[in-house]
């Protein structure tokens, strides 16, 4: 498990309703980070905000959609933005879930357990 987001907070909030759920969490603080990370971590699903800087979940999200050790992954976009259009290019880009902020651990919990086959671990 991957949990991406430039904001501290919301990240170890993620990270910590995870871990509590057995899941094993490691963390990034961006998309170019988690790009960096992806490979050493091999996470099951990530989850990604989509404003951040350096590189946003947008086209982090396709990055790893583009690479062939990567597009297996379940992405979980993580956002405010909430729109039609926004969710669309999720759609298109082929993210797998998309929780908006600000969201109910529950549902995130649940979303990510669907997501990972119902088994904890990364």
């Amino acid at each position: 498990m991957l949990v991406v987001d430039d904001d501290e907070v919301i990240r170890q909030l993620i990270a910590v309703n995870l871990q509590l759920e057995g899941f094993e969490v490691e963390t990034a603080v961006d998309g170019r980070d988690c790009l960096d990370k992806v490979r050493l971590v091999r996470p099951d699903v990530i989850t990604l905000d989509v404003m951040m800087p350096r590189l946003d979940g947008w086209v982090t999200a396709v990055k790893l959609r583009e690479d062939d050790e990567t597009r297996g992954i379940r992405v979980v976009m993580i956002t405010a933005r909430a729109q039609d259009h926004d969710i669309q290019r999720g759609h298109e880009i082929g993210v797998d879930a998309y929780v908006t902020k600000p969201f109910d651990p529950g549902e995130l919990i649940r979303t990510v357990r669907a997501l990972a086959g119902a088994r904890g671990g990364l």
